[in-house]
């Protein structure tokens, strides 16, 4: 469409041309520095500028604070555990009808070696052998074969099941040629929190073992769990009910 030249006059005469340095400063709007107050008591108080073209902060710092861990267990916590040494004796028998031990030979050689294997299970007797108490269970790992001594080393980690009252965990030696010290490691029931060490005899391996805790830690035991024991010898049994399991010659719940 055309134009007449009046127009074209009245036109030029309305618009007025801005230089670039006034379209910048009229077109931005001014920076402006905004305070910010920190209500935060621990961080220490004073204002922190940022730009309003920007959410980052011109400045800003908080104190290095340091922190520390402590036990929740109190003086009176360790003052009223009892430390004194409580002995219980118990045997170990191998009746032949557990199934124990299985013997896994990761080495593939023809004697015992490094890295084998020995899970074990059995049955668990009074040191006085009038009752059946539970069971033992765990596993032997095979560290040397000792041809001098006619025998091995393990690293056994088991534990002691004794029916209601709870069970013994031990870790340590395992040798089968002379007696050794395990560590107790802890239990349940009666022995929770128990620490301490097992002495194992070895009467007749595997089948026949003799052990007497010294435990630490723990409220005094039932008599039941602390008759005189029988000498240990090769040739000791428990008494026939007990081995049958009757009623009277078991403890609560025994571990079968």
């Amino acid at each position: 469409m055309a134009l007449s030249s009046s127009a074209l006059g009245t036109t030029s005469s309305s618009v007025k041309v801005i230089s670039p340095a006034r379209s910048r400063s009229a077109i931005l709007p001014t920076q402006t520095v905004l305070p910010f107050k920190l209500t935060n008591p621990s961080l220490p108080t004073r204002f922190l500028c940022f730009s309003s073209k920007g959410s980052s902060f011109d400045s800003f710092s908080v104190p290095k604070r340091s922190f520390s861990c402590r036990s929740q267990a109190t003086p009176s916590d360790d003052a009223s555990r009892p430390t004194g040494v409580q002995e219980m004796c118990v045997y170990e028998i191998n009746e032949g009808d557990r199934e124990s031990p299985a013997v896994l030979r990761l080495s593939q050689k023809p004697v015992l070696s490094l890295g084998d294997l020995v899970p074990f299970s059995n049955k668990l007797y009074t040191g006085d052998l009038q009752k059946r108490i539970g069971i033992t269970a765990g596993i032997a790992i095979q560290i040397q074969h000792k041809p001098e001594r006619k025998g091995n080393r393990f690293e056994a980690i088991y534990s002691f099941y004794f029916g209601d009252y709870g069970h013994i965990a031990v870790q340590g030696a395992y040798l089968t040629y002379e007696d050794t010290y395990l560590a107790v490691t802890g239990g349940s029931g009666i022995f929770e929190g128990v620490y301490g060490q097992v002495k194992l005899q070895q009467l007749v391996y595997p089948f026949k073992l003799f052990y007497t805790f010294y435990l630490r830690g723990i409220k005094d035991l039932p008599g039941e769990l602390t008759k005189k024991p029988v000498e240990p010898h090769p040739s000791v049994e428990p008494i026939p009910a007990a081995k049958a399991c009757e009623p009277h010659a078991v403890v609560a719940n025994f571990t079968n």
